[in-house]
């Protein structure tokens, strides 16, 4: 069965029902500044990966949300990795994602792959995420970037935007382990069982858009 014959979620489809909720839950004012900003990065970074199919996925050793180590080289020992950078648990477009793909984790498994999510945010930050959204599979912490660097853009969130959210009631650096207030260009990776780039996915700086859950699953050949 091909990945065009599953049922699997569409992203496209289901942001569309996210911006409709976030319409009228957050105040004009500050939907608005998360609007520019999302179109501002996609001005500023429009092809932000640092790998492309075909390149060698670089190593690295995480900590997962329960401070265990996770690495790429023992991940790759039991078959490809569905490797994917996001923002941080207070982005719902985030969330949003991580819940799609947790839909089509059961062929990921099938196709003998594991699904790991990389963020900079702290391990308690990332069980916070792993728990509400209730991922099945693992979330790492990359503070400092140090890993999503090597992989895609890596940039300073803007004033505007981190101002915002503290309106709202979010601190923004209260996530993450460092005060830098960067974070990745989200983006998503299939890596081949011997370290190869299978697929290198991202929709640019707009992080309102993400790689599709299908896309995955074609890279995967399931």
């Amino acid at each position: 069965m091909t990945a065009t014959e599953t049922n699997i979620p569409s992203y496209q489809e289901n942001v569309k029902g996210l911006i409709e909720q976030l319409g009228t839950m957050l105040p004009a004012d500050k939907l608005a500044v998360f609007n520019a900003d999302a179109q501002q990065l996609a001005v500023s970074y429009p092809s932000p990966l640092k790998l492309q199919k075909g390149d060698q996925a670089p190593l690295f050793a995480l900590p997962n949300a329960k401070g265990e180590t996770i690495s790429l080289a023992d991940l790759l020992k039991h078959g490809p990795v569905v490797l994917t950078f996001y923002r941080g648990v207070w982005c719902p477009y985030c969330n949003l994602q991580l819940a799609n793909y947790q839909q089509i984790l059961p062929q990921i498994k099938k196709a003998g792959a594991t699904l790991v999510a990389v963020s900079p945010m702290t391990p308690d930050k990332s069980l916070s995420m792993a728990e509400t959204n209730q991922l099945q599979f693992e979330v790492l912490s990359d503070i400092g970037n140090q890993v999503a660097s090597q992989y895609t853009t890596v940039f300073k969130y803007g004033h505007a935007p981190i101002q915002a959210m503290t309106d709202l009631g979010y601190d923004f650096h209260g996530f993450y382990g460092d005060e830098s207030g960067e974070i990745p260009v989200p983006a998503t990776f299939v890596i081949a069982q011997d370290g190869r780039v299978l697929f290198a996915g991202s929709v640019g700086g707009d992080y309102r858009k993400r790689v599709e859950p299908q896309a995955i699953l074609v890279a995967l050949g399931v």
